[in-house]
């Protein structure tokens, strides 16, 4: 299989990497330009969340009836007395601190006419310094507001002390008469992008890499049944339909192959049907080529036949016409050359005619259970004045019947036939010989006769029409090709076999016929 230039495999790789490329670059500029601003806001709504739950304590302190500042004030006496142990059940002190633990926040509570409440260090002075420049507007460190309300304000400063940025919420909560300020420090977001970017691209590069190994292997199971797939449609398309997907899974490329499966099948059956159509079509136009050329033949060969009678005839009458034969004995010569001529058309024309019937099947023979004997003894008494003017002997000893299943009218005629043949061809002694043999369940009848023998190159040619080994001889005695083409259309129809060959001393020609019943043999 060739070799594909751009591989389903190499795209699924590329693919791949592509799109975990794009899905790095994607985190890189998200954690670049994002991660600063959803800090910052993560930060603002922890001291958003942070003046929530301090406003909403000290609302409920108020309502219970609880005084604030007496509250703090005898905390702080606890602490000073070292009874601090009560101070963890104080939900004041617990938010203070949890907001400092959890979230870093520093917070200082103050009342307008009592000072500092409360504060998560030891010395609030920074933080009520802090909160008087802002309250004051003397604020002389670059800050910038983040988020403003009504009651408080959260800016973003810069610690000279520390060196670091953080996040101030500072303003009066909702009874206006106590004032807070928180503090959480902020760390450098660009620094720690920079630093998440470079980890993210080297982890981001050893996944890529990674990745992109374990998709160039695991891709196999999905390439291996395409290129299979593919294997196989190259064969069907080279006719080759023996090729099929043997895969057992239920996805498209199962179902895919099991459909080319289907096809290969449908178009071995149809490219099957097809070769056969094709070649009855390849026989009818050879059986219509071998007709043609056999009609042509056929015409040719009958125009020559009738050629030479016709001029014998037109000649005579000629004469006679024009006087040529003025005395009896003439005209008897002339008239008895016309009635030859005549008889000897009237034969070929009646022998193509039978000829005609049995080749096309119109001349069925009618079987029927005859004496062989009998048939072959009538046709030599036919022929007795023939056998005399040609001086011949003809042996036939079978005395007993010989019965056999046949078309008792057409073998008389092959029977005619062959002694005819033998009357026109015996030389030497002169001797026709007709033999019965009996051989299991057919009956071989053979007629022998002295004489040459016939070139073996022409003995499978004597059975077509008007193929004449001396065709002057045959013309001196009449014959006209037909009759061992006869013979040989007879036994066709019979299904029965024919032949000829040399012998010693003569030619010797024979047939099959299907037994009747055992011949008697002579005692």
């Amino acid at each position: 299989m060739k070799r594909m230039k751009n591989s389903i495999r190499l795209r699924f790789t590329l693919i791949f990497i592509g799109l975990m490329a794009a899905a790095l670059v994607c985190l890189w500029g998200i954690n670049n330009w994002c991660l600063e601003r959803f800090y910052m806001s993560e930060k603002v709504k922890a001291l958003e969340m942070a003046y929530e739950q301090v406003d909403t304590l000290l609302q409920e302190e108020k309502k219970a009836g609880r005084n604030i500042a007496e509250e703090f004030k005898r905390l702080d006496e606890l602490m000073r007395s070292g009874q601090g142990a009560n101070i963890e059940d104080n939900s004041i002190v617990r938010l203070v601190r949890d907001l400092n633990e959890k979230s870093n926040i520093t917070i200082l509570i103050m009342d307008s006419a009592n000072g500092t409440l409360i504060s998560s260090e030891r010395k609030g002075d920074y933080l009520s310094e802090r909160f008087l420049r802002n309250i004051l507007g003397q604020n002389n460190r670059p800050y910038k507001i983040v988020s403003e309300t009504e009651n408080y304000t959260i800016q973003q400063s810069f610690d000279p002390r520390l060196k670091s940025y953080y996040l101030e919420s500072w303003g009066f909560l909702s009874d206006d008469s106590t004032s807070f300020i928180m503090s959480m420090p902020v760390a450098s977001i660009r620094e720690s992008a920079a630093l998440s970017n470079r980890f993210l691209a080297y982890v981001g590069l050893i996944v890529l890499a990674g990745g992109s190994v374990l998709i160039y292997f695991t891709t196999r199971t999905i390439i291996s049944p395409i290129l299979s797939l593919t294997e196989i449609s190259e064969r069907m398309s080279n006719l080759d339909f023996d090729a099929h997907y043997d895969g057992t899974a239920s996805d498209e490329i199962g179902v895919l192959g099991h459909s080319m499966n289907a096809l290969s099948d449908r178009l071995k059956e149809t490219i099957g049907e097809l070769k056969t159509a094709n070649l009855k079509l390849q026989q009818d136009i050879e059986e219509k080529i071998q007709i043609d050329e056999m009609r042509k033949e056929f015409i040719a060969n009958v125009s020559h036949e009738l050629k030479t009678p016709i001029a014998l005839i037109q000649g005579y009458a000629e004469g006679l016409t024009e006087g040529m034969a003025e005395d009896p004995e003439s005209r008897d010569y002339y008239c008895e050359v016309i009635m030859d001529e005549a008889n000897k058309m009237n034969k070929m024309v009646k022998q193509l005619l039978t000829l005609s019937a049995l080749e096309s099947g119109r001349d069925a023979p009618v079987m029927e259970r005859f004496d062989l004997t009998e048939l072959i003894r009538g046709v030599l008494t036919s022929a007795q004045i023939m056998i005399e003017q040609k001086q011949a002997e003809v042996v036939f000893d079978q005395s007993n019947p010989c019965y056999v299943w046949a078309d008792e009218f057409k073998i008389e005629e092959v029977v005619t036939n062959y002694l005819n043949n033998a009357l026109n061809h015996v030389d030497g002694e002169r001797r026709i010989q007709i033999r019965m043999i009996p051989q299991e369940k057919e009956v071989l009848v053979s007629v022998f006769n002295t004489g040459n023998h016939i070139p073996e190159e022409d003995l499978p040619n004597l059975w077509t029409k008007f193929y004449k080994v001396d065709k002057a001889r045959t013309r001196a005695y009449g014959g006209s090709g037909i009759g061992l083409s006869i013979v040989k259309a007879i036994m066709d129809s019979h299904q029965k076999q024919c032949g000829v060959e040399n012998v010693e001393g003569g030619v010797t020609f024979w047939f099959t016929l299907e037994a009747g019943t055992e011949m008697i043999q002579e005692r």
